[in-house]
């Protein structure tokens, strides 16, 4: 099997740490701003916009404000990879993915500045962890991305983990298997409509619960092969 894994809220934790981060940032980039600690609870409000499924009651595009954007924006993300926290199980269950014969890929959205999500995967440890890194979001769309990963690891089951369902609907085809990492930072945008939407979903509230579902997914293919 491809086992595909999105990187915040699936392998760490790098929600809870947001508001230091943008903290720790300020007093980097702007030590002689007061309220500091004001504004960075705000800015984490903004930045939460940015995990919900839609921005705004349209849903329109959306772009990256200037404050997410040069020397602050680095100093932030640079700070956020310093704070985040990989998941329990996160290093051995990638490990053991691998020794058992599946091929073990790091599938998650770039940040708004190139570059820095393969940055953030590195600090954290794991990057290395992986057969592949493909990142989507600037180069590549999200769908160029998943046809990327057809091109080159073929038509396998491909089991995507993620924490964010909404981006499952209307992409991957009949071979994949789509498994929600429930995580409570954004598990609160998620609807029973988002997930009613998504065909072949699995739930999982920790990493090692995703071998129960590779072990459902392996009979019920044979299942139907017997038939």
């Amino acid at each position: 099997m491809i086992i595909a894994f999105d990187f915040d809220g699936t392998l760490v934790d790098s929600y809870s740490c947001i508001e230091e981060a943008f903290y720790r940032a300020l007093k980097r980039t702007y030590p002689w701003l007061p309220g500091k600690r004001w504004i960075a609870k705000f800015l984490t409000k903004i930045e939460e916009q940015f995990e919900r499924p839609k921005f705004g009651k349209r849903g329109r595009k959306i772009r990256a404000p200037n404050i997410f954007k040069g020397k602050f924006a680095r100093a932030w993300f640079e700070e956020r990879a310093k704070l985040t926290k990989p998941l329990e199980g996160a290093r051995e269950v990638l490990e053991r993915l691998k020794e058992e014969g599946h091929v073990v890929i790091s599938f998650s959205a770039e940040d708004f500045i190139p570059g820095i999500k393969e940055f953030r995967l590195r600090e954290s440890g794991l990057y290395d962890l992986f057969d592949d890194v493909i990142i989507f979001g600037h180069k590549y769309s999200l769908c160029e991305a998943f046809f990327m990963v057809r091109e080159k690891y073929g038509d396998d089951v491909f089991v995507w983990v993620d924490d964010k369902p909404w981006r499952f609907i209307g992409r991957g085809d009949e071979n994949t298997e789509y498994v929600w990492m429930y995580f409570p930072y954004t598990a609160r945008f998620v609807s029973d409509e988002i997930l009613a939407m998504v065909q072949h979903l699995h739930v999982i509230r920790d990493l090692w619960s995703l071998f129960d579902v590779i072990k459902r997914i392996e009979a019920e293919r044979k299942s139907l092969l017997s038939r």
